[in-house]
């Protein structure tokens, strides 16, 4: 019989039972095992972990954990303060895209209006997104840890918030794309890139109001179709100058 003594940091405490959130926790085992596999054996997802120090030194997610190991594990934001000699984090994605699980549509939506290219659909199982978010180079987005878990997902964040309007906020704030924010630029239903249309070729499947008032039109090129500025396009705006607001309040 052997122990191990952990110790998770900040937000990482968020995946633990209330009784071992804030304190060493005494990890008895029996079998030799991964680092990587004892500290989601506790609950806590490897993309969530930024870095791991073992008896004062850093290793990586292979590391076999020893008896009387004391282990310190780290999250993300963990580098405000600490410069650690080996991330277990994966290379950064040259290029942000999303696909998000079915806990998440609303956040899925508020993405897509932001101009962030994001897949969503209520029929995606567990693996079909884990397998999307690996070789298609996306960030899983969910609210399920155990998806998390799985082998495949390198890039990947459990959302904290229940509330859509703050889960945005978060997501935001996590990956730190609001520099990166171009919005009406992608279709709300399908995530397809919209495109400038001619008035004339589309003028028959649009409302007789909409036809007198609006001249400009966006289709998108995956789904056909057809957006303008309408009442919903006010409302839509209002959204993103709160979001933008949000990131000068801080």
């Amino acid at each position: 019989m052997a122990i191990a003594y952990f110790y998770f940091h900040a937000e990482l405490n968020h995946f633990l039972p209330r009784h071992h959130k804030q304190v060493r926790i005494s990890h008895v085992f029996e079998e030799k095992a991964s680092i990587k596999d004892m500290i989601e054996s506790l609950g806590v997802p490897h993309p969530e972990v930024d870095s791991i120090n073992v008896n004062g030194e850093y290793v990586n997610f292979s590391y076999i954990v020893s008896d009387g190991d004391t282990i310190n594990v780290y999250p993300i934001s963990a580098r405000n303060v600490i410069i650690p000699s080996v991330s277990v984090q994966p290379k950064s994605l040259s290029i942000i895209r999303f696909v998000l699980d079915i806990h998440l549509g609303k956040l899925a939506t508020s993405l897509r209006l932001l101009g962030f290219d994001t897949l969503y659909r209520n029929d995606y199982e567990d693996e079909k997104l884990a397998q999307i978010s690996y070789t298609q180079a996306r960030i899983l987005l969910t609210r399920d840890k155990g998806l998390l878990m799985r082998s495949l997902v390198t890039h990947g964040y459990y959302v904290r918030n229940t509330n859509p309007e703050q889960q945005i906020l978060e997501v935001l704030q996590r990956f730190d794309l609001f520099e990166l924010i171009s919005p009406f630029k992608r279709c709300l239903r399908c995530n397809g890139l919209l495109e400038p249309v001619d008035k004339q070729s589309i003028i028959e499947q649009v409302p007789e109001k909409v036809r007198s008032q609006i001249d400009e039109f966006q289709r998108c090129q995956d789904c056909d179709r057809i957006y303008w500025k309408g009442s919903h396009y006010e409302r839509l705006q209002q959204f993103i100058d709160g979001v933008m607001n949000s990131q000068r309040d801080e």
